[in-house]
């Protein structure tokens, strides 16, 4: 049991939300505390329990038709484990979600239930967000640029227009990888009925939009306070892993998994040099 639910909350992934909160939130108010810790924690693995969980309880007719299911890119959920894996989320959740917002403001309470929110709707039934074409690319980015403005709000911090171009373009970033992410899943979401912003507009359509979505990305951190022009530059190798898949069909969607490999390698890589940047700054700003 420890074992699937470990599976499904793609560990792979978790540094993608833990990261954005404990940065934001570290770099306002400058020193380690306890809310850094446990928002830290709960954005690392609860909040992706929950996320990654509910999709693979609510997508299990899908994910039967999906090859890459049952691995790093997302547990096959036996059926009896469907219920576990829902009870574990609300329990791990839970005892943080009270703590945060013990801690926090109005203005955070209503960030972090934004942040919630969207978890949930992404794959709950009655609400299913990642079936609306494009709702579902945008509800997926709020669920990584969410516990950034939420450690942000937390913190106290002054939202300059510097600061609103590093969110925007983390924003577009997070709808161009969602939607690259959905074109290798474009013939078993279609099996399954399930509709999303790849198999409305096609594959070839969604991986153009998200190789102009990343350069939009990076044309916006050109704008941002030093160092941050820099980072401009990392939103390159990601329209690179997309640009080999510009005239993808979608008989050959499938494909892109290849493309998608070498995305999830390439986060650990960008991570490092958005740390560097980040400390960079810190040293700039002191």
């Amino acid at each position: 049991m420890l074992r699937a639910l470990f599976v499904s909350s793609r560990p792979l992934s978790w540094v993608n939300t833990a990261f954005p909160f404990a940065a934001a939130y570290f770099m306002t108010v400058r020193e380690i505390d306890l809310v850094f810790v446990l928002g830290t924690i709960y954005f690392l693995i609860p909040y992706n329990l929950a996320m990654y969980g509910i999709n693979d309880v609510f997508d299990y007719e899908s994910d039967l038709r999906n090859p890459r299911k049952g691995g790093v890119e997302g547990a096959l959920l036996d059926r009896g484990m469907h219920r576990p894996t829902l009870i574990a989320a609300a329990a791990t959740n839970v005892p943080f979600l009270v703590y945060l917002v013990a801690v926090g403001n109005p203005l955070s309470w209503l960030v972090l239930a934004v942040s919630v929110f969207a978890v949930i709707a992404y794959s709950a039934p009655g609400l299913r967000f990642k079936e609306r074409p494009f709702v579902d690319s945008v509800t997926s980015s709020t669920h990584f640029v969410s516990p950034a403005i939420y450690g942000l709000v937390l913190a106290g911090a002054v939202f300059t227009p510097q600061l609103w171009m590093v969110l925007a373009a983390f924003f577009l970033w997070g709808i161009a990888s969602h939607a690259f992410g959905a074109v290798q899943d474009v013939i078993a979401d279609r099996e399954a009925d399930i509709s999303s912003i790849a198999t409305v507009i096609g594959a070839r359509a969604t991986v153009r939009l998200a190789i102009v979505a990343y350069l939009l990305a990076g044309v916006l951190l050109l704008f941002t306070e030093w160092p941050g022009p820099l980072a401009a530059i990392l939103a390159l190798p990601y329209a690179a892993v997309c640009a080999p898949f510009w005239s993808i069909t979608d008989a050959a969607a499938e494909t892109a998994n290849r493309g998608w490999k070498k995305f999830l390698g390439l986060n650990f890589v960008t991570g490092f040099f958005v740390t560097m940047l980040l400390i960079a700054y810190a040293f700039l700003t002191a």
